[in-house]
């Protein structure tokens, strides 16, 4: 399984911006995808993640701001990122379960960074 995700870049505090990932190589073996980010000097943590009928998780710090969504025809997944601040500058990764029912990860893309000026 191979995830590509783009859209990052930077944007200034309050705005808004749209990552997307689209899956290629063994699609059918991926369960729940969803979005992780990495800030400097910080662990990787869950954003956002959704299940292959749509059930969500999303980290309390992002809840009201972002919404994750699913396009399971096109293997791709889309977070909108609104209301941004600078505590969301981070490298954001794409990543996919390959168990149902778990938000475990088992497949990693590259990230792409997202940076909120203030």
């Amino acid at each position: 399984v191979q995830l590509q995700a783009s859209g990052g870049g930077l944007v200034q505090a309050g705005g808004s911006m749209r990552l997307s990932c689209a899956a290629s190589g063994s699609i059918f073996s991926i369960n729940a995808m969803g979005w992780y980010r990495q800030a400097p000097g910080k662990q990787r943590e869950l954003v956002a993640a959704i299940a292959r009928r749509g059930t969500t998780n999303y980290a309390d710090s992002v809840k009201g701001r972002f919404t994750i969504s699913r396009d399971n025809a096109k293997n791709t997944i889309y977070l909108q990122m609104n209301s941004l601040k600078p505590g969301d500058t981070a490298v954001y990764y794409c990543s996919a379960a390959k168990y149902a029912g778990t938000w475990d990860m088992d497949y990693w893309g590259k990230g792409t960074l997202v940076t909120v000026s203030s």
